[in-house]
Order: C-alpha cells, then structure tokens, then sequence
C-alpha cells in the first residue's frame, strides 16, 4: 500500500467514526410526547391528569454518553377530568397559566446503562421557580421505525416532587405534596 493510499483511508476511516460518534440531533414528536401526573386527593384516591402540547429538542451522544434535553410543556394545556377541574388548576392556586404558561426542562447530564440512557439531571422551572429535578428513564429505545423509516429514540421517564418545592401550596397536606411525573416521549432525529 502507498503512503496516499494509507492516508486517504486513514482520512476516510477517520471521518466515518467521527461521523458515528458526533452527537445526534432529535425533535420531541410532540404527537407521541405527552407529560402526565399522580397526586393524592384527599387520600382516598389518585388524580390524574396530563398536558397535551409539549415541544422541544433532545440531542444524544451514545458513544460519549451524553446528552441535552431542553423541553417546553403548555401548562395550559392541561386536561383532567371535567371543565371546572381544569379550570381551577389553571388558576392561580395551582399552575396560574395567565401568569405561568409554561413549564421549561433543562436537562444537561445524563447516565448510561452501556448505550442507553437510564437517569438524567437538569432543571424543572415551574411558576417561575427553577429546581434541581432528576428523570428516571424506563424502556429506552433508538431504532428505525419501520412505518416511515425515520430514526427515533422513545422512553418513559419519571420522577417524583414535591409541589410546594415551586410555590404550589394550595391544600396540602389534604391535597398531596408529593407528585408523580410520568412522561410517554419520542422524538425524531433531525435529517
């Protein structure tokens, strides 16, 4: 083999690992992404509810075990239950979307399991308070889904906090605290 022989496939070599190696690029699809609650009322049973529009971009490095996350959920997007429930959680007691129409994830640290990404670290701003969150991450799975051929990762997460933590006091303890966060994602690596 000649000496520019040897370099151009070095080069080549090169250039396809960094290739494999550089960070992945996803959109949240925000059709298969919806955040969901657990909380105790009253004691005698659990209320649900969940947010209908989310958006945002995640970005993965399998081989470097790395990875962002920077997320959107419309708090006015809630639904539980019938009108007048959704109503009051959106008022001032609870999420006041007049005031608080969003709430932003920022997560910067992730832990892998080998490829896969089992816990991530980052900040939950909710009423205009940022907290220290940490994202248990089920079921993770990166694959090329068959029906349209796009690449997507997909997971569920959860976590568990304490709504008082950001401001949200109203009725506790009768109201639970604690609540639990439970996210169906997906999203969609960016051509």
């Amino acid at each position: 083999m000649s000496a520019a022989t040897f370099i151009v496939s070095a080069v080549a070599a090169a250039l396809s690992f960094s290739a494999v190696a550089a960070p992945e690029k996803f959109n949240l699809d925000t059709t298969h992404t919806f955040p969901s609650f657990e909380i105790s009322h009253l004691g005698f049973s659990v209320m649900r509810g969940y947010f209908q529009e989310t958006s945002g971009t995640l970005e993965l490095d399998r081989e470097a075990k790395t990875g962002k996350l920077d997320a959107v959920v419309q708090t006015t997007s809630i639904v539980s239950g019938q009108q007048a429930l959704i109503d009051r959680l959106k008022g001032k007691e609870f999420f006041n979307t007049a005031e608080f129409p969003s709430a932003v994830i920022k997560v910067d640290s992730f832990k892998f399991d080998g490829e896969k990404p089992v816990e991530a670290k980052g900040t939950l701003t909710l009423l205009g308070v940022s907290k220290s969150i940490t994202l248990q991450i089920n079921q993770p799975r990166c694959d090329t889904r068959a029906v349209d051929k796009q690449f997507i990762c997909g997971a569920d997460v959860s976590t568990t906090i304490k709504r008082s933590d950001w401001g949200m006091k109203a009725y506790v303890p009768f109201v639970g605290d604690d609540v639990k966060i439970l996210v169906e994602v997906e999203a969609v690596r960016q051509k």
